[in-house]
């Protein structure tokens, strides 16, 4: 039984999404998640084991996951690391970043560089799509995003939509402070979190501090619509945080209330910052919206793994704690498909998964759903709409860009397959 989505003709789809991207991708992907019950035999679904300290999922690959790719095409060419064919940039980024964030106040500036240091500055996954976006549009356009009525604005074009790299990277480190201060994180990369190394209060103003260094780097590109759409992903953020925190019983439950907090969370910031490089390169309204929708679905498609990781992973290969998002009443698509299974569930949600009882019998009923299972083909729908938005790109003879858009289409593979 197919569980991938019903897709009318890209004409339409585009003109659908321009606009009102919001409400008709949430509406289409809550018909993706219900769509993705189908009965499965025993023997092929993931199997538990359970732990007195905690529980973790054997270590079936993700490879077995469902999902259309364009197969043909990748075959014939040799493929290649997506990360590595932009290493120099990525180390150029990450010098930049480092000079950025330096500090007046030594405490402060200790706080700021603390995930920007080597060694746990991370893999860099966000700058390295929007270099590889950058690619995939340098295209002829019919006016460059360079010039305006007045003809100031200057500056190399691969500069600028580095900017934005770096930009979106600070972005996303000081929401990474933020929240473990919110959650009470002791580890983060790794090593140990920065509000328990340095306590809450540095560590929010560090977030801060990288914050308004994002704005200033922002303000330098003198464009106002890039502007509007990174304010706009600060916001989601922000807004996201605070709906998971505030969240009532009945919304707790809701996978569309959840898709629409995950993307808020997670993915509206690629998805703008996508949107960012194909503004400023100049491209048409038509081509940045599908840049949005490839960084809208991959991003979904991240956090979907991420919450089944957060059940099968193990707390050194996350590089923070497993299961934490349950032990903090966190509910995550996983635990909302068992509940579509198992109605019972919901009794022991609603009392807030305070307990270590109440998580057991949880992980329990989760171990005889097809809650991971269907949480993975749903990041497989995802991933294979976020493949589709880079096939609508115009075509282009240029070898750099079909290279950075298989590129592109790789990192989808390694959303889905990763595992940490």
């Amino acid at each position: 039984m197919s569980w991938r989505w019903t897709l009318r003709s890209l004409r339409s789809s585009r003109a659908r999404f321009h606009g009102r991207s919001h409400e008709l991708f949430f509406s289409t992907s809550l018909c993706s998640a219900r769509s993705s019950r189908i009965s499965v035999s025993p023997e092929n679904s993931t199997k538990v084991v359970s732990c007195k300290e905690g529980r973790c999922w054997g270590a079936r690959g993700l490879h077995d996951v469902r999902y259309q790719l364009d197969l043909d095409r990748s075959s014939e060419e040799e493929q290649m690391d997506p990360f590595s064919l932009v290493a120099d940039e990525l180390s150029l980024i990450a010098d930049r970043l480092r000079s950025m964030v330096i500090a007046e106040v030594p405490k402060l500036a200790s706080a700021a560089e603390y995930f920007f240091k080597m060694g746990v500055e991370g893999k860099r996954f966000r700058p390295t799509v929007l270099l590889h976006m950058a690619s995939a549009l340098n295209m002829p356009t019919p006016w460059s995003a360079a010039d305006n009525l007045f003809g100031s604005l200057s500056g190399d074009l691969r500069t600028r939509q580095q900017c934005i790299a770096e930009i979106t990277e600070m972005i996303h480190v000081a929401s990474l402070l933020h929240d473990d201060v919110l959650d009470d994180a002791d580890t983060r990369r790794g090593i140990g979190s920065l509000n328990i190394v340095m306590g809450n209060k540095l560590s929010v103003l560090a977030g801060d501090f990288l914050l308004s260094r994002a704005c200033i780097a922002l303000s330098s590109l003198g464009n106002t619509e890039v502007v509007s759409l990174m304010a706009t992903a600060v916001e989601h953020l922000v807004n996201g945080e605070t709906m998971q925190m505030t969240t009532s019983a009945e919304k707790r439950c809701s996978m569309e209330y959840y898709l629409q907090k995950t993307f808020y969370k997670t993915a509206s910031l690629i998805s703008n910052s996508c949107k960012c490089v194909a503004i400023l390169a100049g491209q048409t309204a038509e081509v940045s919206m599908l840049a949005y929708n490839y960084g809208q679905n991959l991003g979904l498609a991240f956090q979907l793994i991420d919450d089944v990781l957060d059940f099968t992973g193990t707390s050194s290969s996350l590089g923070k704690g497993s299961l934490s998002d349950i032990r903090h009443g966190i509910v995550t698509a996983p635990i909302l498909f068992a509940m579509e299974e198992y109605p019972q569930l919901r009794k022991i949600v609603d009392r807030g998964l305070k307990e270590p009882a109440d998580i057991d019998i949880a992980l329990d009923y989760l171990e005889k759903s097809q809650g991971i299972k269907r949480t993975k083909e749903l990041a497989a729908v995802h991933a294979d709409h976020a493949i589709k938005a880079i096939d609508a790109f115009p075509e282009s003879d240029n070898e750099n860009v079909h290279i950075s858009r298989k590129a592109l289409v790789d990192l989808t593979h390694r959303v889905l397959t990763r595992t940490k």
